[in-house]
C-alpha cells in the first residue's frame, strides 16, 4: 500500500478513499523499533480479519502520539481533520453526547493507525443495518469475560481459568474462544443470539465469576479490589455492560512490544510455550490458520436470558 522509500508523507488509496499519511518514520514501539510505517501496513494487512469483529461498533481509540514510552489518551469523539468518509454516530452518556467513528473499511483502519490509534476498543453490541443517525443500538451478540491476573500470576493461572469458565459456558449452550489479550490476560468471547440485555448478560457473567470463586478460590478472584488480585486471577464480569468496551481482536495493543490480541484455539492453550504474540507473527499466523474466532463452532450462539423460578441468572439453550 505505501510506496518505497523514504517518503515520510504520502497520500494513498485505500478502497474508494484518499488517506493522507504523515510521520511515517516515527518509532512507535522504542523496544523493537516499530515505526508508525509498521503500524500501518499491519492494519491494512489486517483489515479482512478485524473488521467483521468490530464494524458497526462504536469505537473508543487509545492513542500514543508520541509512542508507548510516552503517554497515551482515549479518545471517543471525532476530533477536527477526521475525514468526511468515515461513518459516525452519537452516543449519549451521563456527561453529554459523544460521536464516534465505526470501523466499517479498511480507509478508516488505516486511518486511524495514522493518528496514532494503537488499540481500538468497542462494545459487544452493535447499531442496526443500515447504519443510520436515527439507527438504535441492537442487544449484545457475544458475551465477554475478561481474565485479569493479579500480582504473581500470569498466562498459565488465566489458562486454568479459562478452561473451567469453559465448562460452564459449555453446559449454558455458550461456545467460547479464547483471545490471548495482548496485555496480560485472557479474553474469552462467546456468541450470543442477540436476544438478551446488556443487563441480563451481565448478571449471568457476574454469577460465573462468583462461581468460580466460590469453587475455586485459591485461583479466582471476582472482586474488582486490586488488594485481592495477588496470585489470583480476577474473572472481570463488567465487560458485558453495554457501556463498557474491550480491546477487539487483532487490534495492537500499547505495550512494550507490538502485541496483538489474537484469537486462539484451545489446543493451543495447553501449549506449555503459550505466549502473547507480535503483530508480525499474527500477520503469519493468519495465512496459515484463518481465525479461530470466525470459525464454524462445534456448538451454537446461545441465549442468555432469567430463570424466574429460581429468581437467578440462567442459560436458555
Amino acid at each position: 500500500m505505501l510506496t518505497d522509500g523514504d517518503n515520510d508523507t504520502q497520500i494513498v488509496r485505500v478502497g474508494a478513499h484518499d488517506v493522507r499519511l504523515t510521520h511515517l518514520s516515527k518509532v512507535l514501539y522504542p523496544e523493537t523499533g516499530t515505526t508508525k510505517r509498521d503500524v500501518i501496513e499491519y492494519y491494512a494487512a489486517v483489515a479482512d480479519t478485524i473488521l467483521p469483529h468490530v464494524r458497526d461498533r462504536p469505537a473508543t481509540r487509545k492513542r500514543w502520539p508520541d509512542g508507548v514510552s510516552a503517554d497515551s489518551f482515549f479518545q471517543r469523539d471525532l476530533g477536527r481533520g477526521t475525514p468526511e468518509w468515515v461513518v459516525r454516530r452519537n452516543l449519549e452518556h451521563q456527561t453529554g453526547t459523544s460521536t464516534y467513528p465505526l470501523v466499517q473499511d479498511a480507509a478508516t483502519l488505516v486511518w486511524l493507525a495514522q493518528t496514532a490509534a494503537l488499540e481500538i476498543h468497542v462494545p459487544q453490541w452493535r447499531f442496526g443495518r443500515p447504519v443510520t443517525k436515527d439507527g438504535a443500538p441492537r442487544k449484545p451478540d457475544r458475551l465477554v469475560l475478561d481474565l485479569d491476573p493479579g500480582e504473581g500470576a500470569g498466562l498459565g493461572e488465566c489458562v486454568e481459568v479459562a478452561r473451567l469458565a469453559r465448562r460452564i459456558l459449555r453446559e449454558m449452550g455458550l461456545d467460547p474462544v479464547p483471545v490471548t489479550s495482548g496485555s496480560k490476560g485472557i479474553h474469552l468471547y462467546a456468541p450470543l443470539d442477540g436476544h438478551a440485555t446488556d443487563e441480563q448478560i451481565t448478571a449471568v457473567a457476574r454469577e460465573l465469576a462468583r462461581t468460580l470463586e466460590a469453587d475455586h478460590g485459591d485461583l479466582v478472584v471476582s472482586d474488582m479490589k486490586k488488594s485481592l488480585r495477588a496470585g489470583k486471577v480476577l474473572v472481570d464480569w463488567s465487560q458485558d455492560n453495554g457501556s463498557r468496551t474491550t480491546v477487539a481482536p487483532y487490534s495492537l495493543r500499547g505495550r512494550a512490544r507490538p502485541w496483538v490480541a489474537v484469537p486462539r484455539t484451545w489446543r493451543e492453550l495447553g501449549s506449555p510455550h503459550l505466549r502473547h504474540l507480535e503483530f508480525g507473527e499474527v500477520l503469519r499466523r493468519i495465512g496459515r490458520r484463518g481465525d479461530p474466532l470466525t470459525e464454524p463452532a462445534p456448538g451454537r450462539a446461545g441465549v442468555v436470558g432469567r430463570d424466574e423460578r429460581a429468581g437467578s441468572s440462567a442459560s436458555v439453550p
